[in-house]
């Protein structure tokens, strides 16, 4: 499709939207978009089911991720606030809603007077394996069933090595 006044060329990519294409970064401002905008949208079908079917938020699942899946394992407000990119006090408002609905409790740390230490309650555990269950639909009824298997394989590839990079670099 013909461009604008400046004679810059329209290029429409596989989603269907369109984008300057030699615009400074054109493509891959396109591309980051869409990354985030579709991470966003399956995060709130995320949200949206366990705030429904378990009465959590997503945040409180990755808590309960974070605790449940090595039993055992003390974990720190400090390391939810870094594992999470919470601030100290948005974890501490977290927990402190967490432990009210019964889903964990805070103990002191054996090692450190000065560290608080949350660990799953029996509730919390339940409410995790319910919340696993919806967790694994809603992303399998977005994510596995849009994507061709081999795709799937990857883009689950291409997104750890992603990872690794910014973890690394």
């Amino acid at each position: 499709m013909a461009g604008s006044t400046t004679g810059k060329q329209l290029t429409r990519s596989s989603s269907g939207c369109w984008y300057r294409s030699r615009a400074a970064g054109g493509r891959l401002v396109h591309d980051f978009g869409l990354l985030i905008k579709v991470a966003t949208r399956l995060e709130q079908r995320i949200d949206t089911a366990l705030r429904r079917e378990c009465g959590i938020s997503h945040t409180m699942f990755e808590v309960l991720i974070r605790l449940c899946r090595q039993p055992g394992e003390e974990v720190t407000q400090r390391q939810l606030a870094d594992d999470l990119t919470l601030t100290s006090s948005g974890v501490t408002r977290l927990v402190d809603r967490m432990e009210g609905a019964g889903l964990v409790r805070r103990v002191p740390s054996p090692e450190d007077r000065r560290s608080v230490l949350v660990e799953p309650a029996d509730h919390g555990r339940a409410v995790f394996v319910q919340a696993a269950a919806v967790h694994s639909q809603v992303v399998g009824r977005y994510l596995r069933t849009s994507v061709a298997q081999g795709d799937y394989a990857r883009l689950i590839s291409s997104l750890g090595e992603i990872d690794r990079a910014l973890r690394d670099g």
